[in-house]
C-alpha cells in the first residue's frame, strides 16, 4: 500500500472521517454528562479497560498472528461509530447519552489510540517484525484525529445550517474512497487473505459478542435503567472500523493489510449481531415496561383509621 497517492490519501481519509464526527457534536453533548454521571462512568470503564483487557486476552488465548493481535488491539481501542447511534435508536436505547459517549470517547481516543498501539505494538511485534508508533507518527495520529473534530465543531457552532447539510455528505464521501482503499489492498493479498480471515474470525466474533454483552450488563449491574443500558450496549459494542483500517492501512502510520483484517471482519460481522442483540434487548424491554406497568396500578394499602376516644367522638378531648 505504500504509494504517494495512498501515502497522502489515508491521511486525508482518516481526517475527513473525524471532520465528519465533529460536524455532529456540540458542546452540550458534553455537558450532558451531570444527566447521566452513572452510566457515562460505567460505559468508559468498559470503553478504556474492559475491552482492551478483553481483547489481549482472545489474542493470547488463541496465539494470534502478530500483525492481527496488533490489529484486535487497534480495533478494542478504537472509540464508538455513528451506527451506535442508529441501533441505538432503532431498538429503544437513549440516543441522546450515544451523542454524549460518542463524544467523549472521540476526543479520548486522540490519546488512548496511540497509547494502546504502541504498547501492542512492543508486546506482540518483536524482532525482525518489530516495528512502531514513533513520537512522529504519535502525534500525527493526534492532530489527524483531534485537530478535524475540533475544526467540525467550531464549524457547527458557526454555521450550523452548513454542518448539518455536510454532515452525511461528508461521512459518505470517506467511507468511498476507504471502501475503494480496502478493495485495492484486499486485490493486493488476495492470496492472503483467506487465512487471515480463518485466522482473525473466532476472535473478532467473541469480542463483538463480548463487547455487547458487556455493554449492556455492566451497565444495568450499576442500576442504570434500560434505554441507558441499551445505549451504552452499542456505544461500547460498534467500534469504529472505518477509522481503525484508515490507521492500519495508512503507509505514514502503520502501513499493514494483516492489521486492517480484524476491523474489515468486524465490520462484517456486527451489523447482523447487533441485529439480533437489538430484537433480545427490545423484548427485555417490553416486559420491564409491563413489570413497571404493573406496579403502577398495585393498590397502596389503605391508612389506618385514628382509633375513637372513649366518647366515641374523634375530634373529642381525652
Amino acid at each position: 500500500m505504500d504509494s504517494p497517492l495512498t501515502n497522502v490519501l489515508l491521511p486525508v481519509v482518516i481526517a475527513v472521517i473525524m471532520l465528519g464526527l465533529g460536524l455532529g457534536l456540540t458542546i452540550a453533548d458534553f455537558r450532558r454528562i451531570a444527566r447521566y454521571p452513572r452510566a457515562v462512568t460505567v460505559a468508559l470503564v468498559c470503553q478504556l479497560v474492559l475491552l482492551p483487557a478483553a481483547a489481549f486476552g482472545l489474542v493470547k488465548a488463541f496465539d494470534m498472528p502478530a500483525a492481527l493481535a496488533v490489529g484486535v488491539m487497534l480495533l478494542a481501542a478504537s472509540p464508538g461509530g455513528s451506527m451506535a447511534n442508529i441501533f441505538s435508536h432503532l431498538f429503544g436505547g437513549d440516543v441522546a447519552l450515544n451523542v454524549t459517549l460518542t463524544a467523549i470517547n472521540s476526543v479520548l481516543a486522540v490519546f488512548t489510540l496511540p497509547l494502546v498501539v504502541n504498547l501492542s505494538l512492543a508486546h506482540f511485534m518483536t524482532g525482525e517484525d518489530a516495528i512502531g508508533l514513533r513520537f512522529d507518527k504519535t502525534v500525527q495520529v493526534f492532530l489527524v484525529v483531534l485537530v478535524p473534530v475540533a475544526i467540525g465543531m467550531l464549524v457547527r457552532k458557526r454555521y450550523p445550517g452548513f454542518a448539518d447539510r455536510a454532515h452525511e455528505r461528508v461521512k459518505i464521501l470517506s467511507l468511498v474512497v476507504l471502501i475503494a482503499i480496502i478493495v485495492a489492498a484486499v486485490t493486493m493479498e488476495r492470496n492472503n487473505v483467506a487465512g487471515y480471515l480463518a485466522d482473525a474470525g473466532i476472535v473478532v466474533t467473541l469480542f463483538g459478542a463480548l463487547s455487547l454483552a458487556t455493554g449492556y450488563g455492566a451497565t444495568r449491574l450499576a442500576r442504570a435503567d434500560h434505554r441507558q443500558s441499551v445505549a451504552c450496549c452499542f456505544e461500547i459494542g460498534m467500534h469504529n472500523t472505518t477509522l481503525a483500517m484508515a490507521i492500519a492501512l495508512s503507509p505514514s502510520l502503520l502501513d499493514s493489510t494483516q492489521m486492517a483484517v480484524p476491523s474489515a471482519v468486524y465490520a462484517t460481522v456486527m451489523t447482523g449481531m447487533a441485529a439480533l442483540t437489538g430484537v433480545l434487548l427490545r423484548r427485555m424491554g417490553r416486559r420491564y415496561e409491563a413489570a413497571d406497568a404493573d406496579a403502577a396500578v398495585i393498590p397502596k394499602p389503605a391508612s389506618a383509621a385514628p382509633a375513637p376516644t372513649p366518647s366515641g367522638d374523634p375530634s373529642a378531648p381525652a
